[in-house]
């Protein structure tokens, strides 16, 4: 499976450019991969009074173009995520689209960033499962998801093979993004797809590094902290290969934690 990580420069305050712009990522990645993987919130970046606005609908012109470059391309693609209206409310989703232009999970953000005062801006989601994306039993989370391992090992348990994380991850905080995406591969023996944006907020940098990581922990490919696409091939059979060795997940006491 040869995925593609959409590391792409979000702007403050501008979403018709950051739309045209990664509508033009995705489609030069479409071409030759099986999978793209988008950053968090790309369509606003983190302009937050703005979002009741500037939300999408899930019939809108944005994912509805996005769905029919993923069926033109056969190529599934996670639309990373963006600020999603829905019952009166905006949700930050993660939108997982199959080969066929199908929508076939959402996600919404669970842990919403206290710091930054994201509940101001974002209902929390109420739920996390593993779905299905073109045969393959996947996982989304998005950024500040992260830092909560009882959400991947919740994955993990499911079967997801391999997890997403779109962020928007600031360069003050950029080594705990690269401790935590290993150990969240590590520790559940999957794949980990984290894909960061590059650009500024507020005159602070986000720290880049898109990275995918193996299921032993060790990082396959990642970014610089500029915007760019990086590629990399994998093969879901590493997976059985690690846990032959060592499969902490069979040892896991699930009566207890559940």
């Amino acid at each position: 499976m040869k995925i593609a990580l959409l590391q792409m420069e979000v702007l403050e305050k501008n979403k018709e450019a950051n739309v045209a712009h990664g509508l033009q990522l995705v489609r030069q990645a479409a071409v030759d991969h099986d999978l793209l993987v988008m950053p968090e919130i790309w369509t606003t970046g983190y302009s937050l009074g703005r979002l009741s606005k500037e939300a999408e609908t899930v019939d809108g012109e944005v994912l509805a173009e996005i769905c029919k470059i993923a069926a033109e391309n056969e190529c599934s693609i996670i639309a990373g995520s963006v600020p999603m209206s829905r019952d009166g409310k905006v949700y930050n989703t993660s939108v997982a689209i199959n080969k066929e232009g199908q929508i076939v999970n959402m996600y919404d953000k669970v842990h919403l960033f206290g710091l930054f005062k994201e509940e101001d801006f974002f209902a929390p989601g109420e739920n996390f499962q593993a779905f299905y994306l073109d045969g393959v039993c996947c996982g989304s989370t998005i950024c500040y998801d992260l830092r909560f391992p009882e959400l991947y090992r919740h994955l993990a348990l499911q079967g997801a093979k391999i997890i997403f994380c779109p962020a928007e991850w600031p360069s003050a905080r950029g080594d705990i993004w690269r401790l935590l995406a290993q150990a969240r591969a590590a520790e559940n023996h999957i794949f980990v797809v984290a894909v960061n944006c590059a650009g500024t907020f507020k005159g602070a940098p986000f720290f880049g590094h898109s990275m995918l990581v193996a299921p032993s922990g060790k990082i396959l490919a990642e970014a610089g902290d500029k915007e760019e696409i990086i590629s990399c091939e994998i093969n879901l059979a590493d997976i059985d290969k690690v846990r032959n060795r060592l499969n902490a997940l069979a040892d896991v006491r699930k009566e207890l934690i559940q």
